[in-house]
Formats: C-alpha cells, sequence, structure tokens
C-alpha cells in the first residue's frame, strides 16, 4: 500500500469516505459524523495539501488529514506552545477495515509529524464515541481531558472534544510506501 497527497479529483470519494463511515457509526450507535461535511471545506484541506490517501492497488483505502493547525478553543495556550500535528477525518475504507490500517496511518503520521519537527502528535475524538476513544488508547494516545463547552454552533456543546496525544516519534515499521513529499518544518504556534 501506498500514501499519497490527495488531488481535487480525490474530493468525491472523500465525500463517500464520509457518508460510509456515518451510516456505518450510526450502525453503531454513534451520532459521529452524521451532518454532511461541506465539499468546499475538504476540497480546501486537499488544496492546502493536508489530506493524504492510502492507495491499495488502485483502490482508495484510507484517508488521513493531518495539520499543524489546532482547531480554536480545543489546547490550552502552553500545550500550542510545544509543536504539534492534528489527526482529523481519519477513515478508513469499509473494504479495508479489520486489518489495522488506521493503526498503521497513525504510526505514519507520528513519524510524519517527528519529521516536521513535531513534539506530539494530537486529535480530538467525538466525545461520546467510547469506542473510538479506547481505540486511539490502544494505540498509543494518553486522554488529556475532554472539552464539552464552545462548540463551533454558537458556542454550544462541543461534540469532538475528547482530547488526545502521543509524542511524536521516527517509525518505519507502518508498512506504507510513502510517496509524499517532506514535510514542512513546524514551530510552535
Amino acid at each position: 500500500m501506498i500514501i499519497e497527497l490527495a488531488t481535487a479529483d480525490d474530493l468525491a470519494t472523500l465525500l463517500a469516505f464520509r457518508q460510509e463511515a456515518a451510516a456505518w457509526l450510526t450502525e453503531l450507535g454513534s451520532d459521529q459524523w452524521s451532518r454532511p461535511y461541506p465539499a468546499d471545506r475538504l476540497l480546501a484541506t486537499i488544496e492546502a495539501g493536508t489530506v493524504f490517501m492510502v492507495r491499495d492497488r488502485g483502490a482508495t483505502a484510507a484517508t488521513i488529514t493531518l495539520t499543524s493547525e489546532a482547531e480554536d478553543g480545543l489546547w490550552l495556550s502552553e500545550e500550542l506552545a510545544e509543536p504539534s500535528m492534528f489527526v482529523n477525518k481519519l477513515t478508513v475504507a469499509r473494504t479495508h477495515a479489520g486489518r489495522d490500517l488506521g493503526g498503521r496511518m497513525l504510526d505514519w503520521a507520528s513519524d510524519r509529524a517527528h519529521r516536521s519537527g513535531a513534539s506530539w502528535l494530537r486529535l480530538d475524538a467525538w466525545t461520546t464515541n467510547e469506542r473510538l476513544q479506547r481505540y486511539y488508547l490502544h494505540h498509543g494516545f494518553q486522554h488529556v481531558r475532554t472539552v464539552t463547552e464552545g462548540g463551533a454552533v454558537n458556542g454550544g456543546p462541543r461534540v469532538s472534544g475528547w482530547l488526545a496525544q502521543r509524542v511524536a516519534r521516527r517509525d518505519r515499521g507502518h508498512g506504507l510506501a510513502d510517496r509524499t513529499p517532506a514535510p514542512v518544518h513546524i514551530s510552535a504556534a
């Protein structure tokens, strides 16, 4: 399997991934990703060079967004003073589920974060999705805190405020053939 930058041609695939993941999550009893993600916002992240695709013999198997930009209102200023990369929208196609591809992508993201100069790989997960939280804990993340107030809509409840982090480290054991450009060196906010 290879990992490479997403292009604008991947937009329809990414939107379909999101719908497929939302349907699967609904079957599990979660309301995560129940609202459609705006295509224009997704295209902007593709154009920013932060969306990556995993390809398996011509099929798109998974995606991950990795950025140095933290979502507003989640991380403390002291935490943002430490160089960090943030995982978003990690999604594995149901055709490739059950193979720990998500874990391999997190290891790839940790390696890329380390090579960019980051100390931490961080994420926020759906506040009520305990299964997802356990998944991240299983993959070396430590829970930092849960932010429940200050959501994007009128300052209401935040639905994705379970914060976790793990040390960014060199890791070539992920087994993904990396066809991405070298990461840009980052600094703290």
